[in-house]
Formats: structure tokens, C-alpha cells, sequence
């Protein structure tokens, strides 16, 4: 069982910055990929970003160049840097655990909130 809790979520003004971190119980964190997603009202949940245990990243490509994918094994921390935010980035972020074929644990959700 692995338990992942997001923090970091905000109001901000469009073009500022946010950096939300989800810390992960377990002690094989490194081997899970973990993965960023978000939900915007009255819109589906959505893929933003993942990293795999030894680094390799991917994008959505509405968020490619803005936003950047990281972790930290020693802590069983992953972030989620996020520049030039845009009112439509506005959602609840959720992060989750798994392997390459789905996740299996998710958070319960940070706000982010971007205003023009």
C-alpha cells in the first residue's frame, strides 16, 4: 500500500509560479512511476506529467516548457514546478503511483486556482 498526499496548491496570478509536492509513503517509492494529473471544472481528469523511477519524464503538450516534473527518492517526494500559469491551468492536481501500465494510488487533490 502506498499513501501519496499532494501540498502546494494556491491562488496565483496568470504568468506566476507554483511548485506542488506529493510525498509518497513505502519503501520502494523509486520503483513506482508517479504521475501528475489534474481536473478542471466540468472537464475530465487529464494527464499533465510523469516521471519513471530512474528520471525519464513526459508532458502533456499544453504544459511542455512550462512545467517540470521532478522527484527526489530519498525523500519519496515528487514535484511539479509550475511556470507561466494560465487561467485555463486552473484545476484540482492529483498525483499518483504505479507502474508502466496504470496507476494504483492516487491523492486526494491540491487546488490551484490561476487568475487573469
Amino acid at each position: 500500500q502506498v499513501h501519496v498526499v499532494e501540498s502546494g496548491g494556491g491562488l496565483v496570478q496568470a504568468g506566476g509560479s507554483l511548485r506542488l509536492s506529493c510525498a509518497a509513503s513505502g519503501r520502494t517509492f523509486s520503483n513506482y512511476y508517479m504521475g501528475w494529473f489534474r481536473r478542471a471544472p466540468g472537464r475530465d481528469r487529464e494527464f499533465v506529467a510523469s516521471i519513471s523511477g530512474s528520471g525519464g519524464t513526459t508532458y502533456a503538450d499544453s504544459v511542455k516548457g512550462r512545467f517540470t516534473i521532478s522527484r527526489d527518492n530519498a525523500k519519496n517526494t515528487v514535484y511539479l514546478q509550475m511556470n507561466s500559469l494560465k487561467p485555463e491551468d486552473t484545476a484540482v492536481y492529483y498525483c499518483a503511483a504505479g507502474g508502466t501500465v496504470a496507476y494504483t494510488y492516487w491523492g486526494q487533490g491540491t487546488q490551484v486556482t490561476v487568475s487573469s
